[in-house]
């Protein structure tokens, strides 16, 4: 985690209640707080659950030093200033699983502490729950409309630079295989891919024996450099132009070329004849620019082999939040909900359990008082979706890792009804049943 101190990623209002409750006793009651969305976004059938793992890192560095401290001496009294002074969640924490499929009211973290304990984790919670839910939810239904074909994340120059790495993370999990952000291969260890950008080719401008445009010299330096494995961007100048001489110079060996503008299916199909033509019929076609899960679906009956992408992915392809809520559902083992018109919530702490066919298909989630035998299921095998992160305010031995919750996520998309993986809009591909009080 390169961020030392997580604790200012919090709004104000966190603090000014946690004041108000150590005044009037309330911050010692025991709660119950809950993440979920009310709704999916427009056009979504499923959601992806990505954040937890960086969640529980973030917990660590959740401390008030005395920087921090004194940032804050205008905004609440003495008496909180001493109690965030020594403050560490203590609390405990179950969730679904990174790579879990979430519906609308589902129940993906439930928070259980004193009042002032788990109240202050809500902004932190939900910002990073909601951004990389949101990418692991564009990413899988990228990867699902490009079927085998491999899918690179290169994001980061269209966004923040933290959320870069976030984004790489959560596509990753979502069956994106690798990232042009280094930072997210040396901190989570996603496979890295990625070769040059068209400023390579036009530093060479007049190099390369006469050609004048210096491409061949650019092709030459960066096959010294990396290997005729290399993949060369070719639509710099003139696209067929280009083929040929990364043909000429790598020879019909070369590892791929990369198409970053133009009709992208044409291109495609003319670049695949040219390859073939000249013997290198193993070379890879890669495709980017601007392409999203739409863009993808309709390049799968062309001849490319694997896809870029970027803007799309780190703006989560039109949705860009989850749409997650942190709301109080319990305090000293009674239930709260509030009633809100459009901003309703359901009361008591939850469990959350998946009913399946013996085929392994989905039928319904099924989210009941938390503690209570899972309601009867004619012929149904049930699985329960939360569990253990925190406990007593540290992080469970075991929790699955970024590579586990990658093969997680691609069972579970197998076990959508069909219709759930399609990309037109509908109704969420499993419905929700709450079999509560």
């Amino acid at each position: 985690m390169s961020i030392d101190n997580t604790a200012m990623f919090t709004d104000r209002y966190e603090l000014t209640m946690v004041s108000a409750a150590l005044r009037d006793g309330t911050a010692r009651r025991r709660c119950t707080f809950e993440v979920f969305a009310r709704r999916l976004p427009d056009g979504r059938r499923y959601g992806v659950v990505a954040g937890t793992g960086r969640l529980i890192e973030a917990l660590a560095g959740f401390r008030f030093g005395e920087e921090q401290l004194r940032s804050l001496a205008d905004v609440v009294d003495d008496a909180t200033l001493d109690w965030l002074r020594s403050y560490r969640f203590s609390g405990d924490i179950d969730g679904y699983r990174e790579g879990e499929l979430f519906f609308p009211g589902s129940p993906i973290l439930s928070v259980r502490g004193t009042f002032a304990d788990a109240v202050v984790l809500e902004t932190l919670a939900l910002s990073i729950l909601n951004h990389d839910s949101a990418i692991a939810s564009a990413a899988a239904r990228m990867v699902t409309a490009a079927g085998s074909r491999p899918i690179i994340e290169m994001g980061s120059r269209r966004t923040h630079e933290s959320a870069a790495v976030a984004c790489a993370r959560a596509a990753f999990i979502a069956g994106m295989a690798s990232t042009s952000n280094l930072e997210a291969t040396r901190r989570y260890g996603v496979p890295g891919a990625g070769t040059s950008a068209h400023s390579f080719t036009l530093a060479h401008v007049g190099l390369g024996g006469g050609t004048g445009d210096g491409e061949r010299a650019a092709f030459a330096a960066q096959i010294a450099a990396l290997g005729v494995g290399t993949t060369l961007l070719v639509d710099t100048y003139d696209i067929t132009r280009g083929v040929a001489t990364a043909v000429e110079v790598a020879g019909t060996g070369l590892g791929g070329v990369r198409i970053d503008s133009g009709d992208l299916g044409v291109l495609a199909r003319q670049v695949r004849a040219q390859l073939d033509d000249l013997g290198a019929v193993n070379t890879r076609i890669v495709v980017s620019g601007d392409l999203d899960e739409y863009a993808i679906a309709a390049l799968r009956a062309e001849p490319v082999d694997a896809y870029g992408v970027g803007t799309q992915l780190v703006t989560g392809s039109g949705a860009p939040t989850a749409g997650m809520v942190y709301k109080l559902v319990e305090v000293d083992g009674v239930g709260v909900a509030k009633r809100s018109s459009h901003k309703e919530s359901r009361g008591g702490a939850k469990s959350a359990s998946r009913a399946a066919r013996d085929t392994g298909t989905i039928v319904e989630e099924i989210i009941h008082p938390a503690g209570s035998p899972v309601p009867h299921t004619d012929g149904l095998t049930t699985t329960a979706l939360q569990i253990p992160l925190v406990r007593g305010g540290e992080p469970v031995d075991d929790l699955p890792s970024i590579t586990d919750s990658r093969e997680h996520l691609a069972s579970a998309l197998v076990s959508l009804p069909w219709e759930g993986l399609s990309l037109s809009s509908g109704e969420p591909a499993v419905p929700t049943r709450f079999a509560l009080p």
